[in-house]
């Protein structure tokens, strides 16, 4: 099964300034995570970020928070705890959509309906750190949740290799699918005939 483009949203986790310097090969799990929100962002994938108790641990770096259309403010590890089911799956308005209080008051046939949403993308590309808290348990809701759970394996990251791995390891036994970066442009991409190709390939080259 490959990752379709059309049917992606992308999670980036908790990319902090207190939190960065600490995880094990931080440098690279970062600038990763800004790879793969450049992508989004090319390709027009939705791109949300999330920031833990951001008191204790600082602000998302800069450039990740810019390539995400919101940022969720959390102090559970799971970000489904707080919200984030949400807007990945908004709510479908039924019918012909919902009308505010003051256009029912108006003639039927001068109301305007608000137009049904469509359904949400169901492929969640996640990434973040660390590993084996926040992630894992943002994953694992997910896949309760069924969505179809992606964890960027190179944009993910712990204090610790062993912590990192075991998290690894255990998503996969849960049901979610391990990618690296590269692996997602590709599949996102599908040819090399994709208009937007040389620019993707610029983004996985820098």
């Amino acid at each position: 099964m490959l990752l379709d483009l059309d049917d992606s949203q992308l999670v980036l986790m908790d990319y902090q300034a207190r939190l960065l310097p600490a995880i094990y090969e931080g440098d690279k799990v970062l600038a990763n995570a800004r790879r793969l929100g450049q992508l989004a962002r090319l390709l027009e994938v939705r791109a949300f970020a999330t920031e833990q108790n951001p008191a204790g641990l600082g602000a998302s770096d800069a450039g990740v928070k810019a390539l995400c259309s919101r940022t969720l403010v959390k102090t559970h590890f799971s970000a489904c705890a707080e919200g984030l089911t949400e807007w990945l799956r908004p709510a479908v308005r039924s019918g012909g959509g919902h009308v505010g209080g003051n256009a029912r008051s108006l003639p039927k046939h001068l109301q305007k309906p608000v137009a049904p949403q469509a359904p949400a993308a169901n492929s969640i590309v996640i990434a973040g750190c660390e590993a084996h808290v926040c992630l894992l348990q943002t994953a694992l809701d997910l896949l309760d949740e069924e969505f179809e759970v992606w964890i960027v394996t190179d944009a993910c990251g712990s204090i610790s290799e062993r912590d990192r791995d075991a998290a690894f390891d255990r998503l996969v036994g849960a049901g979610a699918e391990l990618l690296t970066t590269q692996m997602v442009a590709f599949e996102w991409l599908r040819t090399s005939d994709h208009p937007l190709f040389q620019r993707a390939l610029e983004i996985v080259k820098s």
